[in-house]
């Protein structure tokens, strides 16, 4: 089986080589697929701001990865979409989030890797003053590109969570009705 990603960083790839291993006992079909990443470009919101943008950056990814990969005269078996960013809450207050999308083309299902309130100052340099929140997680941590290694969620978490992690929970509960269809007919 071809499981193409709709993304090409790190710490994505990681989550479904994660995911995927963590299924071997239960969908060896799956723990044994060929996993490839396709840079999806502008498929999805550059900083999703709501649940509705994460959820519709994630569909759109894995949509885009299943086209890609078909244009290439490859029959992928799962296209896969990962989506961060936050959900800003009416209040101001803000969550950070993962959310997975897991299509086969005819049918798709969604995964949630989870929420954590980020700081009021984290939130305001998003919401307010327009910056990405890899850029603001880096000023938070004092260091650079923490995107493409522990995430946002390593910052908050002090390492005990990280992008990775939060991708494989949510792709994880994607999959569900992929490998579980008995529990969702």
């Amino acid at each position: 089986m071809l499981v193409v990603l709709g993304s090409t960083r790190p710490p994505k790839l990681e989550a479904v080589a994660r995911a995927l291993s963590a299924l071997s006992a239960l969908a060896p079909e799956l723990s044994r697929a060929e996993v490839v990443a396709r840079d999806v470009g502008e498929a999805a919101p550059a900083m999703p701001l709501s649940l509705d943008a994460l959820q519709e950056g994630a569909r759109r990814r894995a949509a885009r990865a299943l086209e890609l990969a078909r244009a290439e005269g490859r029959e992928a078996g799962l296209g896969v979409g990962l989506e961060g960013g936050l959900s800003v809450q009416g209040d101001g207050r803000a969550f950070l989030m993962s959310w997975a999308y897991v299509t086969d083309g005819r049918r798709g299902a969604w995964g949630c890797g989870g929420a954590i309130e980020v700081p009021a100052r984290l939130a305001r340099a998003v919401v307010d003053d327009g910056m990405e929140l890899g850029q603001a997680a880096d000023a938070l941590a004092g260091e650079v590109d923490v995107r493409s290694r522990q995430g946002t969620w390593g910052v908050l978490t002090r390492g005990l969570l990280d992008r990775a992690r939060s991708f494989e929970l949510a792709l994880l509960n994607a999959l569900a009705p992929f490998f579980n269809p008995e529990a969702y007919r």
